[in-house]
């Protein structure tokens, strides 16, 4: 909710009473400092353009090394048609919270196929997120034991799908290199080594079931396969979570890292990295430095930190902490829990921006923060909130519509009509994200009909849908 200032002339604001003065003065301030974060149209057209300008550099052979959006071959070239059939596990590995699920996609004569699932959720001790490689995979592995015991399943080979939300130089659909670490993972000896490779080591060190691994997806290709099960024209995948990238059907003849000319192959964008080739330091703040400098990757996934849910409320601690020492709120005192790194979580942001407007929300976490707010202090922080969140929607509507222009024109379509496949914690849970975002995407790309679609327990789901179209693949294959 914006404050709303009276609009006076500097002379008149001479002649207020102290105290109206104050207020006055504390807002338009506050509003200088925060003006930062506004990008304007032209700006968001530069990123647009850069961005384009990378996709293009990851794709071709020559300039994919250097290039900062890699564009990484899937080896996803088919969709699911509706008769693939069967019980599947499916594994999502994309934070610290490791899913497993059992799908069960059985057909259905209205809309080709139906999908049921159950799962359940382990979170990653911190140890297995940073020790070694064994020991994260042999925490999967345990997981997976715990999950067919609770569904008396341990007896059937089951194919397994694993979404695993890491860079990846994909070999085959069932053969990945991992390139690096992101979002807190650091585990040792797993970087450069095949991903699967590892899992079926893990669970032939377990000894007590046995899995057949035959696809691993990028979390934004499972969403968009799983989106694809709703609607036929979805040929993206965007994910706007902990991290954020997207993914979509390339043309293969602009795919050079993978022979072949025809049809189309998806291409996991890998776009968090955008920016590490300096594209984006006129946009970067000084709170985004720190948050570079202090992470566990300082220098890279540039684009990723202005968007993504694992910093967005660590920038607005920064931001207040800024205000603090500007004496423009608290009375220029934080707390210690204020001066904390990652105090101010992200599920703050959507909580203050969706308060009702009585503050007593705002009010509540600020309290919990140890600091006891005034009313223009939770206005401002509403601000602060609403500042950096509307950048973070912007920024990534930026890289979408980028995508989005590039599919058309390289389609040589005058119009396109397509449906983007959306997950993830911040598009899902704050409360003004989605809006923005939808408009600045629309707005960047005028001959495109866009269609968002929500997808749910997309990255299980998509996982086991593709494993369903690899086993198809290979059962034909043997045929021939």
């Amino acid at each position: 909710m914006p404050v709303k200032t009276p609009a006076v002339e500097s002379h008149q604001m001479l002649n207020m009473p102290c105290v109206y003065r104050s207020v006055v003065e504390r807002i338009f301030m506050v509003e200088q400092i925060l003006s930062e974060f506004r990008l304007e149209k032209e700006d968001l057209k530069e990123v647009m353009g850069r961005m384009q300008r990378e996709m293009d550099r990851g794709l071709r052979v020559e300039t994919h090394e250097e290039a900062s959006v890699k564009m990484l071959p899937t080896y996803v070239c088919s969709t699911p048609e509706g008769s693939e059939v069967g019980d599947f596990l499916a594994l999502d590995l994309g934070g610290t919270n490791f899913r497993v699920m059992l799908v069960k996609v059985g057909e259905d004569e209205e809309r080709g196929w139906k999908v049921e699932t159950k799962h359940q959720m382990y979170s990653i001790p911190e140890d297995a997120m940073t020790g070694t490689a064994e020991m994260l995979f042999d925490y999967i592995a345990e997981c997976i034991s715990d999950f067919l015991d609770k569904h008396h399943i341990k007896h059937k080979k089951l194919p397994l799908g694993f979404t695993f939300s890491f860079p990846v130089r994909h070999e085959d659909i069932d053969k990945g290199i991992l390139l690096n670490w992101t979002k807190g993972f650091k585990a040792s000896g797993a970087e450069g080594n095949n991903v699967v490779g590892l899992l079926r080591d893990a669970i032939k060190r377990r000894g007590d079931f046995e899995m057949d691994v035959v696809a691993m997806v990028n979390d934004t290709v499972a969403t968009m396969i799983s989106c694809y099960y709703e609607d036929r024209s979805c040929e993206v995948g965007m994910i706007v979570g902990t991290g954020c990238n997207a993914c979509y059907m390339e043309e293969m003849g602009t795919v050079e890292l993978v022979e072949g000319e025809e049809g189309r192959m998806c291409v996991n964008t890998e776009w968090g990295a955008f920016g590490a080739n300096g594209e984006l330091e006129e946009f970067r703040l000084e709170y985004d430095r720190v948050v570079d400098e202090t992470s566990l990757n300082p220098g890279k996934q540039l684009y990723e930190k202005l968007i993504s849910g694992k910093y967005m409320g660590e920038l607005v601690r920064l931001v207040l902490l800024k205000l603090v020492n500007e004496e423009l709120l608290f009375d220029g005192e934080a707390s210690e829990q204020l001066k904390t790194r990652f105090s101010f979580e992200t599920r703050y942001v959507s909580q203050v921006e969706s308060d009702s407007g009585d503050r007593k929300q705002i009010y509540n976490i600020l309290s919990t923060l140890g600091v006891l707010p005034s009313e223009l202090d939770c206005d401002i922080v509403r601000l602060a909130c609403e500042s950096v969140s509307t950048r973070s929607a912007h920024m990534c509507g930026a890289g979408l519509a980028a995508v989005i222009n590039r599919m058309r024109e390289h389609r040589s379509q005058e119009e396109m009509k397509i449906t983007v496949g959306v997950d993830g914690s911040v598009y899902k849970l704050h409360p003004c994200f989605q809006a923005r975002f939808h408009k600045i995407v629309r707005e960047l790309t005028p001959h495109s009909d866009i269609t968002f679609i929500q997808s749910e327990e997309g990255s299980g789901r998509g996982a086991a849908l593709i494993s369903a179209v690899a086993c198809k693949m290979a059962a034909c294959m043997l045929t021939q």
